[in-house]
Parts: structure tokens; sequence; C-alpha cells
């Protein structure tokens, strides 16, 4: 009997690519890509360091044709809370990552090629399979996430020009690690941006594997581009949840727009770090105060549903009124009026309609 090829994750992830557009030629068989803050100079034959974007032959060779991960989401566990409340996300990811945090909760997708311990399989399946599926399933979002989004942007941007031919909303979940030249490319197809800025100390940032001035810049760029940005904080216990490091997030998060959604959450104990504690729900109190207190309109402490108080809920900055009562990622009730505060008319910056 023949026998069956068997090839590893990485030999079979290579024959599902295609070649990429985010990349230069310096010549002398180098490449830059620029998918990501990295910019990974790629001699032939050598990957990136997120180990799914190749040079071969004098050509940079991205992931095309396949979907690491598929599952129906509320688009508030992304999280954006000002963004179509209530409605459900077909959120997919692909596999590999340009960051290696010890803490990640997607490490199965997203170290898929780094850890031997992280073993998921890539489903094939076309783009307007996939839009077929998040019909079926009443999603009005599509979501790329669970790994690093940018790395595998000219994807994404092959699957959200089907998935906005159908009206689809399209959206990153990513840890901003980006550069000018990926913004710009992706901003035609990508309505909604979230953010994880991972803490304010560029040594911690650098423990991950990035560097903290990339995300700022990312930050501050995706607002002037006028993506729909949220930014998430996950705090971990003894890394990033000092006070100090609060109130400097809060404070450069003002200096953009005080409207910026900021989004405070728990640490569970995965990966490599099972031994540290999970985060403390008076961490994620004293984080929302401190954002508040920095001038923000709108804190959310999140991943402990009905334990954060007024955290879970959107009220109007001029007259305080609830707007969008939450429990965890449930929508109890929704006041807003186009978006708009039904008692003061104040507008509410966010993405309130479809187009």
């Amino acid at each position: 009997m023949p026998q069956t090829e068997e090839l590893t994750l990485k030999e079979l992830l290579d024959r599902h690519t295609r070649e990429g557009e985010l990349y230069r030629d310096l010549g002398n068989g180098k490449l830059e890509c620029f998918s990501c803050g990295h910019r990974c100079i790629i001699g032939e034959g050598k990957d990136g360091i997120c180990r799914v974007r190749f040079n071969r032959g004098g050509k940079l060779y991205v992931p095309h044709g396949y979907f690491g991960a598929l599952q129906l989401d509320p688009v508030e566990k992304k999280p954006f809370f000002h963004a179509l409340p209530g409605s459900l996300a077909m959120s997919f990811g692909m596999l590999g990552c340009d960051y290696h945090c010890s803490y990640c909760q997607n490490w199965v997708t997203s170290q898929a090629l780094r850890d031997p311990n992280a073993i998921a399989s890539p489903e094939f399946m076309t783009p307007e399979d996939f839009v077929t599926l998040a019909f079926d399933y009443k999603a009005k979002i599509v979501t790329s996430t669970y790994n690093e989004p940018l790395i595998t942007s000219e994807w994404a941007v092959y699957v959200f020009k089907v998935a906005k031919r159908y009206g689809l909303v399209t959206s990153y979940v990513s840890n901003g690690n980006g550069t000018p030249e990926v913004l710009e490319y992706i901003r035609p197809w990508v309505d909604l941006y979230k953010v994880d800025l991972k803490g304010f100390n560029d040594k911690h940032y650098r423990k991950l594997g990035g560097l903290l001035q990339h995300v700022l810049d990312t930050i501050k760029r995706l607002h002037e581009m006028k993506f729909w940005l949220e930014v998430v904080t996950l705090f971990v216990p003894g890394f990033n949840d000092s006070e100090d490091e609060m109130k400097d997030i809060a404070n450069f998060l003002v200096s953009i727009s005080p409207d910026i959604p900021w989004h405070v959450t728990a640490f569970h104990s995965d990966y490599k770090m099972m031994d540290t504690q999970n985060t403390p729900l008076q961490t994620l109190i004293r984080a929302a105060e401190i954002g508040y207190g920095a001038g923000l309109h709108y804190v959310y402490a999140g991943n402990i549903p009905g334990q954060v108080g007024r955290y879970e809920n959107t009220y109007c900055p001029s007259c305080g009124e609830t707007l969008i009562e939450r429990w965890g990622f449930k929508v109890r009730s929704n006041r807003l009026k186009d978006g708009l505060c039904p008692k003061c008319d104040t507008l509410i910056p966010g993405f309130w309609k479809s187009p």
C-alpha cells in the first residue's frame, strides 16, 4: 500500500501560502517585511519572527487559505462595548504570532510554531464559505483574532473584501505592534480595531517580544485614521498592576482622546504562568477608578461578571444617565437612540449602526 505523506505543521502551513504584499525587496536576496513593528529583514530560505512569513526565491510568502480557529462570540467578548451592542461576531484566527507572552490565553494558536505543546489544526475553507457561516449564525461582525492578525493581514483583507461585499462589519483584535504601511493597507477593509496595551513599561514589553513605543504609535495612528478603536489592558499580578502603570496608561489614552474606551480585565493562570494568582477584583476596580479620575469617559472592568458594579455599564459623560447596562458579555438594556443619550442628546462616540 502507498504510504501517506506525513507533514509537520510548519510544512503543511508552508503549502498554504501566496506571495504577500506587505514587504519590499532590499536586494542581495533580502526582503523587509512590514506587516508588524519588527520589520524583519528576511534572507533567502528564512522565516520572520512570526514563523509564518518567509522568503523563498526572493519573494515573501504569507499565510493564505485556512483558518486556525473559528468561534461565534458576542461582540462584547472581543471586547468592543461601543460597536453594535448585543451583536454576534464570527471570529477566526490563524496560527503564529510576533510576540511570545508567557501568559498568553490563546497560546494554542498563537504559539503553534514555537511550542510543541501548542497543537492547533488548520481548517481549510474559502472566504465565501466563512461569510456563509457568519450569515448562518446571524453574525453582523467578522473578526480576525486568537493570534496576531497583523501578521496575516493579506489573508484578512482577502476575507474582509468578501465580508464587506455582503454588508458585514469587520474587526481586528490585535497586540497593536503595527506599522504605518500595514495600517494603510487594512484601512479600507477594517472597521473596528481593539489594541491590547499590555502595560506601560518598555522593559516588560521586551520580555513579551515587543517594544512599547511601537504600540503607543499604533494607538495614536489608529485614532488619527478613524478606525473605531478600543483598548484593553490585562492586569497580571506582579507584572503590570502597579498604580503608577495604571495612571500612565490612563493619562496616555486621555492625551489622545478621553472618548477611547479602556477595558481593564482580569488575568487567569494560564500557559507558562500557572503559579501566578488570578487578578484580584480590587485591582480592576482601582484601575477603573484611576481611568475615570484621569479623565477617560468610558472605562470598563471585565472578566468578572456581576462583581464590578457600575464598571460594566456605559454612562453618559454629560448627565450620568445609564445608557447600556451589561452583565458580563450580555446586554441587559440599551437606551441609546442613534448614538445619542436619550436624556440630554449628547453624542456618544461609537460604531452604532451597520453600514
